[in-house]
């Protein structure tokens, strides 16, 4: 995972702290219940993200021609192969 544990549930607590002094949300429910759903929300993103990379590198690897990783081709390809799988997956 790209982000600690520690960093994640860091970035709740300022995320909901935020969101509640600007008035942009009340809080019904238990502000560790709202944390923790944020926290899991985080994680699941971040997963998705990572085994959506992997796919990528993946179908760049399989190519015959062999893309440099960093080159401005490699970079174009992988966005744009990023994207359909993103796409594909229904996220947009």
């Amino acid at each position: 995972m790209m982000l600690s544990d520690d960093k994640i549930t860091h970035t709740t607590h300022v995320l909901l702290k935020g969101l509640m002094e600007k008035g942009l949300i009340i809080l019904k429910e238990d502000d560790s219940l709202v944390r923790r759903e944020i926290k899991r929300t985080i994680t699941n993103e971040l997963k998705f993200g990572e085994d959506l990379d992997a796919e990528v590198r993946k179908k760049l690897q399989s190519y015959t021609k062999k893309l440099v990783e960093g080159s401005p081709e490699w970079e174009i390809m992988y966005r744009k192969f990023f994207e359909e799988e993103d796409a594909k997956k229904g996220r947009k």
